[in-house]
């Protein structure tokens, strides 16, 4: 298997866009994806899956939502693992 850092982002990189019908903030965040579907969602226009479940198509500023707190804790679990 290979190493964490390979497949998965080391920094947020995308906050989800409102899906089935959601409004306000309260579902904006950065969450973690593997690069090779960051870069499948960029190329084909088709939704990524972070690691905590959540599925929507990048397309808004990171930097601008806090880090989806499930995402960090299970990328932190990974890179402890040594995965």
């Amino acid at each position: 298997m290979s190493d964490v850092t390979d497949t998965l982002t080391p920094t947020p990189v995308q906050d989800p866009e409102l899906t089935d019908g959601e409004e306000g903030d309260h579902d904006r965040y950065s969450h973690y994806v593997r690069k090779s579907d960051m870069m499948r969602a960029a190329v084909e226009g088709v939704p990524a899956t972070a690691l905590c479940g959540k599925k929507w198509i990048p397309n808004r500023d990171p930097e601008r939502y806090p880090v989806c707190a499930t995402c960090k804790e299970i990328y932190d679990a990974l890179k402890a693992a040594g995965r």
